[in-house]
């Protein structure tokens, strides 16, 4: 019986790239493969031609050959022998790996072999800074526990004078298959662990794992304007790989402490300012805390609790750039408390003054909220 030509099976033209040739053989091997459909009497086979027109249409010397001279070319029993695939189907293993990796994020199976060089893991690090420390920038020393290269064996594992031997059991190739009927699962060799290697004689430093754990203590410069969230970080400063591969970084997660005095909200910082109630009143000048130093804020008269008084270019500078937020001063005027005998009489005589005149003309407010009370209740009874 005569083979399908492979772009037929697989349902794309000659002209097809390989992203379209793997893409129609994921949605083929998915429609054929066989513990999907059970019912079907020709299913198995049908898989088996997919996954053969795959083989060679996924790989450019083979697709090369079969475009040139058909299935002479790449099926020696055809007696073409251009190249050929040696007989040998993907098993279930195969097929897992090449459809189901890239979905699920695992590396592919048809026995391709795991490099044993590992990067190491990144690392993070919580600093707490203050206020000032986050706004100015400084420059503070850390001290990480992480691993690091094992000197005596120079990460290697394996006791000074001696190295590691290839895995007899795995041949080297940190996998191995299993092969049980139709189904070959490709796993981690469980003697080397997938690396590959042996170590007879290990390392009495690190007990062969070629790395040990230490503390260092890393130098980290924290830029202007920094805020809780921002993250700095330090390339190779993270965990040592293995087997000689890179390390990780370290990520250094920046908290800002409370401040007894200001609330920052982005470039902006806020504070509130307590003032008495003859400077309400009459008006004053009062020096105000900034993080620059003291300055002077004017209160004009009348001035209400709540008001806020913005001062420019006394907030922050944004880490990533831009303008200098500014300080915005929400005043608080403060009930007196503790008065002395003649402090009460004037007081009382101050009161004596405004039922003279009129409450309304010196609290407008106090007047506008009774007038509405009173019309509320009015209203309810009518």
């Amino acid at each position: 019986m005569s083979k399908r030509d492979y772009y037929e099976v697989l349902g794309v033209s000659k002209g097809a790239s390989d992203k379209e040739i793997k893409k129609a053989y994921r949605r083929m091997a998915m429609k054929y493969h066989p513990d999907r459909n059970t019912d079907g009497e020709d299913t198995e086979e049908k898989f088996k031609e997919v996954n053969e027109a795959f083989e060679v249409l996924s790989d450019d010397q083979k697709r090369g050959a079969y475009d040139q001279y058909g299935h002479a070319g790449v099926d020696p029993n055809m007696g073409g022998g251009h190249g050929g695939f040696g007989g040998q189907q993907g098993g279930f293993g195969d097929i897992f790996g090449d459809v189901f990796g890239d979905i699920f994020g695992g590396q592919g199976g048809g026995g391709r072999s795991h490099s044993s060089v590992q990067r190491g893991a990144d690392l993070r690090y919580q600093l707490e800074l203050s206020l000032e420390e986050a706004v100015k920038g400084t420059t503070k020393k850390i001290k990480i526990p992480t691993l690091v290269a094992c000197k005596p064996c120079d990460g290697s594992g394996a006791k000074k004078g001696t190295s590691a031997t290839t895995c007899t059991t795995c041949a080297g190739h940190g996998q191995v298959r299993m092969q049980q009927g139709f189904f070959s699962v490709q796993q981690a060799c469980p003697e080397c662990r997938g690396t590959g290697k042996m170590i007879k004689d290990p390392c009495r430093d690190c007990h062969g794992e070629g790395r040990i754990q230490e503390y260092k203590t890393l130098s980290v410069k924290i830029p202007t304007g920094v805020d809780t969230g921002d993250r700095i970080r330090l390339g190779g400063e993270g965990e040592a790989g293995v087997n000689g591969g890179p390390a990780g970084d370290l990520y250094v997660q920046v908290s800002v402490a409370d401040h007894p005095i200001f609330q920052r909200d982005g470039k902006h910082l806020y504070c509130e300012v307590p003032i008495t109630f003859v400077d309400a009143a009459i008006g004053g000048e009062l020096e105000v805390p900034t993080l620059d130093g003291r300055v002077k804020l004017k209160i004009p008269k009348e001035t209400q609790t709540g008001k806020l008084f913005r001062l420019r270019d006394k907030g922050v500078t944004p880490v990533r750039g831009g303008s200098r937020g500014d300080l915005m001063c929400r005043v608080v005027v403060e009930t007196p408390v503790k008065l002395t005998e003649r402090q009460r009489e004037l007081m009382q005589e101050l009161k004596d003054t405004f039922a003279e005149e009129g409450e309304h003309k010196q609290s407008p407010k106090k007047s506008s909220f009774f007038e509405g009370v009173k019309k509320f209740f009015d209203d309810m009874a009518s």
